[in-house]
């Protein structure tokens, strides 16, 4: 089971850790044209980008530095080896399990409850790893943008 939690929360966990390392940092900042809302979405985008598909990033944020080079580098190691390591970890430990056959008790994979539980637990996940950070970067720019600041 903890190998699963390792492989749903790891791409989070290093999107928000280094966007909020990136953050703080001066070589992290002044790679930012637009401070800001905007400049943290960019940050975010950089690092989910990288540390989940292409490492590509928004046109605002110059990412060909030392320190985004070297954190974009630890976000795709990290991102894309530690869940492999895990997944291939939990393929393991069930091939060694004894067969059981279904029971009362059992959760059937092929039937409605089942896929509702699995939405339920993406959009729970999905909403509390990167709502507070979405709301301070996109939701606040579009805010200010829509209101006039």
């Amino acid at each position: 089971m903890w190998l699963s939690i390792v492989t749903v929360l790891t791409a989070g966990v290093v999107v928000l850790v280094l966007s909020g390392i990136a953050m703080v940092l001066p070589a992290g900042v002044s790679s930012m044209a637009n401070p800001g809302a905007h400049g943290l979405t960019e940050v975010l985008y950089a690092f989910a980008s990288q540390a989940n598909n292409n490492g590509s990033a928004f046109g605002g944020l110059s990412g060909n530095t030392l320190f985004y080079n070297l954190t974009g580098a630890l976000a795709m190691l990290l991102g894309r080896f530690i869940p492999a390591v895990a997944v291939l970890a939990m393929a393991g430990s069930l091939a060694g399990k004894k067969f059981v056959p279904a029971s009362l008790g059992t959760l059937p994979t092929d039937q409605a409850p089942f896929v509702l539980w699995l939405i339920l637990v993406i959009l729970i996940v999905g909403a509390l790893t990167f709502f507070p950070a979405l709301s301070m970067g996109p939701v606040a720019e579009h805010l200010s943008i829509s209101g006039g600041a």
